[in-house]
């Protein structure tokens, strides 16, 4: 395996899997590094393919750990519409850059953080979570995690007012990552990028993952509640800002 052979794509590659562990594990935002730091060697869609054996083992780990914590209702919503955006990406891929998706989510990203920590001037000129904020960004994520595997921030916009639960919050979003990377299997294959070589660079990354994701679990479930939402929105600001400054910096080189 060519790209195992290359020091520099290992050490990038593991320290991907090791924040997309620690993200799906509770810690969302981290993984949204993964697949840029990746992207800097192989195409962005090859890395999703590298990155797809890693996500499902560790989603099998997520999703049995919060399979009592989620919100039904949420999910009724976002995983259909998500389904949505994943195949409008899957049909539009030939015609977009992720550096133009990455730029526009890590835009909206930054602006929602900044609208949340600016909330007691701004509040009555804030929409509240309601079945349209969670077919919009459920479609906006499924096109955004399709192409950039960026859906996160997109998800979040809609959860993260709700005040919902640490824990219902957590299984909900480990079940919107797990249903997005089932539906993308297809059209990974469609594009030509589940390949055999991509897969097994991604089956060797799998034991660094796997410890990495019980590492998010273990830290989510001993963070007080309030100490953990603030850590989720200064999360998800600073993956903004690596979103568009690695967006702007590829499309400068292009």
């Amino acid at each position: 395996m060519q790209l195992l052979s290359d020091p520099l794509f290992v050490a990038v590659a593991l320290l991907g899997v090791t924040l997309l562990g620690l993200s799906k594990g509770g810690f969302f935002g981290l993984g949204v590094i993964a697949l840029p730091l990746m992207s800097l060697f192989v195409p962005p869609l090859q890395a999703a393919a590298i990155i797809l054996p890693t996500a499902l083992a560790q989603d099998m780990l997520t999703v049995w750990s919060y399979r009592r914590d989620w919100s039904g209702w949420n999910l009724g919503i976002m995983i259909p519409s998500m389904t949505i955006g994943i195949v409008a990406a899957w049909l539009m891929a030939g015609a977009l850059t992720s550096a133009h998706i990455r730029l526009a989510i890590g835009i909206i990203a930054a602006l929602f953080v900044v609208r949340h920590w600016l909330s007691a001037r701004f509040e009555r000129y804030i929409p509240n979570p309601s079945l349209a904020t969670g077919v919009i960004f459920g479609i906006i994520g499924g096109f955004t995690t399709m192409l950039a595997n960026a859906g996160g921030p997109a998800w979040q916009m809609h959860l993260l007012p709700q005040r919902l639960d640490k824990l219902t919050y957590v299984g909900t979003v480990t079940m919107l990552f797990a249903s997005s990377n089932l539906i993308k299997i297809p059209a990974l294959a469609d594009l030509g990028y589940l390949t055999w070589h991509n897969l097994l660079v991604g089956a060797a990354l799998l034991p660094v993952a796997v410890i990495a994701n019980y590492a998010g679990i273990w830290l989510v479930r001993r963070t007080p509640p309030e100490l953990f939402f603030r850590i989720a929105y200064v999360l998800m600001f600073f993956i903004a800002l690596e979103l568009i400054r690695g967006s702007l910096v590829e499309m400068w080189r292009g």
